[in-house]
């Protein structure tokens, strides 16, 4: 299903830089004065994308194999041996890195490696780099195993301590917090045939170069090496912390020659979770809502910002905006009340934003959605990334470079459109008097809307409801008015369903004097 476009809905984005200009200043930085940078690995990239892919064979040694997950937990890095940390000055160096164990879930190793003016080390493995704690086991003999991943600590929320910053763990997965920020979503280094192939294939990032920083540096610097059966990559992530953290990716990409077409290629691709919200709500749940991210935003290259709220489908859910150039997309989590998720341990009002800026032109494209049915908030089920309409030549490399956001409501806050967005869509009837089979044919929503295009209107503005919907539905009743309790612009929607076993997709945005005063709400209403 893909989403149609109104030319007259136009708004103005924040521009998008030169193509690579803004990418060249920020390589340029560092490569002078590093033995590695992103030319050099993306030689290594090129060459093996020349090559078959050779899958990595790895056995743990016997008394890893046998923990489980809890065991592996137990197993956790010294603080006191972190990378960049030195006894005597502690505080010395902005940034620290540690390093997590391999184990259960986390079978295949990553070699991880320091650049300095010096040059390049491996840093190896070492047993006395970690505390086991209750496991009996003797790692001393495991040799060099290399490592599941690493993580950066910062001053993030206090000059005394260093807090967590950034993960890289698992394939080519990564996320990052902002300030007052708790791990929600994720990122990834790419997505291969997430839908539309014969089964995804995950990449992973099999080396890593950490940038020794500086004192009084801002910005954490990594390189890493992607490898897969049909791609290979050449990646530089600047991890830039605050209120809002960045991460600004520099990629390139090769297709593999002679391994299988790719079907969809997803670049700057997203993960979350949304089990239930206001739009669909659960009644055995004492939580209002439970979801790492309540809906996917786009700032089209057209200049049309859309919202489309997330859903946890019975069956899987794809669908998909074209665009050229497209200024920006995220899954984001807009509802940052405490009271919405009543949850004191997972704190969903903390889970970050995740908003992608490209800083070139990415051509012609797609922003596609993927939903999945989940059981429970243990699953992440959601995936968004930007779909290329064509594929380079192998050989040839597809570089994009992009501002990641994790946003959350302290600084500058989430990004939004300029106009108006959407602030809560519920669905559910209220009192009514027709009949239980009306109903039963029925959707009715509730939407509301705040922003700097609605605030100073008059009570008695003409603003109205464009609302429009695809063939399997009749729009039967829209109507606008201010709410008094809020100062907000709620919309009401009643539709009804023609064919319940097919989904329908509507389309609705506040109109004020012809003119267009918020974003594009665009739903699915799902199959009976």
């Amino acid at each position: 299903m893909q989403a149609a476009f109104y030319p007259s809905l136009r708004h103005s984005p924040r521009a998008a830089q030169p193509v690579l200009a803004l990418c060249a200043v920020l390589l340029a930085t560092a490569a002078s004065a590093q033995a590695i940078d992103l030319d050099a690995i993306t030689q290594l990239a090129k060459q093996r994308a020349t090559q078959p892919y050779s899958a990595m064979n790895v056995r743990l040694p016997p008394e890893l194999e046998a923990m489980d997950y809890d065991q592996v937990r137990d197993i956790r890095w010294r603080p006191e041996r972190a990378l960049w940390r030195t006894r005597t000055e502690p505080s010395q160096l902005p940034f620290e890195a540690m390093f997590f164990h391999l184990g259960l879930y986390q079978r295949e190793p990553v070699l991880i490696n320091e650049v300095s003016p010096q040059g390049t080390r491996h840093i190896p493995y070492r047993a006395a780099d970690f505390d086991y704690g209750k496991n009996a086991v003797k790692p001393q003999t495991w040799g060099d195993l290399g490592f599941a991943g690493f993580r950066l600590h910062y001053h993030l929320n206090s000059p005394d301590y260093k807090d967590e910053l950034a993960v890289f763990q698992g394939a080519s997965y990564f996320r990052a917090l902002g300030a007052g920020q708790q791990y929600g979503l994720s990122a990834r280094g790419l997505a291969i045939d997430t839908v539309g192939g014969q089964g995804e294939e995950f990449p992973r990032f099999t080396e890593f170069w950490l940038v020794r920083p500086q004192p009084g540096d801002t910005q954490a610097t990594v390189y890493a090496l992607l490898d897969s059966p049909r791609a290979t990559g050449a990646y530089r992530f600047d991890i830039r912390p605050g209120a809002q953290t960045t991460t600004t990716v520099t990629a390139r990409i090769f297709v593999r020659g002679g391994a299988g077409p790719i079907k969809t290629l997803g670049i700057a691709p997203l993960t979350s979770m949304f089990l239930f919200g206001e739009n669909q709500p659960r009644k055995d749940d004492f939580r209002p809502e439970v979801h790492d991210s309540d809906g996917l935003m786009v700032a089209t290259g057209e200049g049309e910002w859309l919202w489309r709220p997330l859903q946890n489908p019975q069956q899987p859910l794809v669908t998909s905006f074209a665009t050229t150039n497209p200024q920006g997309f995220g899954l984001m989590q807009r509802d940052r009340q405490w009271s919405s998720y009543e949850d004191v341990e997972a704190r969903y009002e903390r889970r970050p934003s995740a908003w992608v800026r490209p800083l070139h032109n990415w051509g012609p494209g797609r922003v596609e959605l993927v939903q999945l049915p989940t059981p429970d908030e243990t699953h992440d089920n959601v995936v968004a990334y930007w779909v290329p309409q064509q594929l380079p030549p192998p050989g040839t490399p597809l570089e994009v470079c992009y501002e990641l956001a994790w946003q959350g409501d302290q600084g500058a806050g989430q990004q939004r459109p300029p106009s108006a967005w959407a602030t809560q869509s519920r669905k559910g009837v209220g009192y009514t008097q027709q009949s239980p089979e009306a109903l039963r044919k029925q959707v009715q929503y509730v939407i509301d809307f705040a922003g700097p295009a609605l605030q100073d209107l008059a009570a008695d503005a003409p603003v109205k409801a464009v609302v429009t919907s695809d063939a399997n539905a009749r729009v039967l009743e829209s109507g606008v008015y201010r709410n008094p309790a809020t100062g907000q612009w709620r919309m009401t929607l009643r539709i009804e369903r023609l064919q319940g076993t097919q989904p329908i997709e509507l389309r609705a945005f506040l109109q004020h004097l012809q003119h267009a005063v918020s974003e594009t709400w665009t739903h699915i209403i799902l199959p009976e």
